[in-house]
């Protein structure tokens, strides 16, 4: 494995440990969207709970938005849906996060196995600069140890990138830097990268803050295109991108001092137009955070 593939280097969600290559072809690609159960996940760091007893079902094949103002555990919320919570040494987690029914933090679990099932997309475009775009489609095999013929990798490059909708921009050019593209392709071509390795659920953290409206907008349409064939969590700062993506949101919080929890969750139509909660319908409205 090189060195571009290290521990410290690697952005792709996927822990990047030595494993045994298993030779393997891609398969048919069918939906194996997967559902995840948080079960009263309270979270620390050192001292300092960030999260409280929460608890969300999260359905396959949809698009769920976690909203709500900065500090309130969103992003500390989806990075426990992978495990990568963990990765920080003073990190702390109660609670159950099941994937189909089965606890992915299970000690008899492995590791690689759970980031393969449930990928990660940054907020900042994360390309390995180093690597051409084919190469960076191909890298989240590599690190989990997959070995696919010449000829299924280019299928599968082509597959990904199509899935991201950034095939028809590239496929010219396949063996220039990833880096060498534009911020809003970059971002597709992170997401191309994580469908490569058939992730059951993908994590987006912010995926379009750093982006400018029409790279927005076709990674909107990306995340609606690939919503039936992998279940979507996608943390969001702006309202109306969650009511155009998302088929359920969740609101957290957190008073001063105090923990995250979700005050309410629910169909994205209903949380918007209708909510439960007081706080929610000003936080949606803009009259806070």
């Amino acid at each position: 494995m090189s060195a571009e593939l290290s521990e410290a280097t690697d952005p792709t969600g996927v822990l990047p440990v030595f494993v045994d290559e298993v030779a393997a072809t891609p398969a048919p690609r069918v939906s194996t969207a997967a559902t995840l159960e948080a079960d009263r996940v309270s979270a620390w760091f050192g001292q300092r709970k960030v999260l409280d007893r929460v608890s969300l079902d999260i359905p396959a094949g949809r698009v769920t938005a976690l909203i709500g103002p900065s500090g309130c555990g969103k992003s500390t919320f989806l990075r426990i849906l992978n495990r990568m919570h963990e990765l920080v040494p003073s990190a702390q987690l109660a609670g159950e996060v099941r994937l189909d029914g089965q606890d992915i933090y299970d000690p008899e679990r492995r590791l690689t196995d759970a980031r393969k099932a449930i990928g990660m997309v940054f907020q900042k475009p994360n390309p390995f600069p180093a690597m051409s775009i084919a190469d960076n489609v191909l890298a989240g095999l590599k690190i989990t140890g997959t070995k696919i013929a010449r000829p299924d990798r280019e299928a599968l490059i082509e597959e990904s990138l199509t899935r991201a909708g950034l095939w028809n921009e590239v496929k010219d050019r396949l063996k220039q830097p990833g880096s060498a593209l534009s911020g809003g392709q970059q971002q597709r071509l992170c997401i191309a990268r994580s469908l490569a390795v058939r992730p059951r659920v993908l994590l987006m953290d912010e995926p379009c803050s750093a982006l400018d409206p029409t790279s927005t907008r076709v990674v909107e349409e990306t995340i609606g295109e690939i919503a039936a064939d992998v279940t979507i969590v996608i943390v969001t700062h702006n309202m109306q991108q969650a009511q155009r993506v998302s088929d359920q949101c969740a609101f957290f919080l957190a008073a001063q001092g105090t923990p995250g929890v979700i005050v309410e969750h629910g169909p994205t139509d209903v949380v918007f137009e209708n909510p439960q909660d007081q706080r929610t319908s000003d936080y949606v409205n803009g009259r806070f955070g």
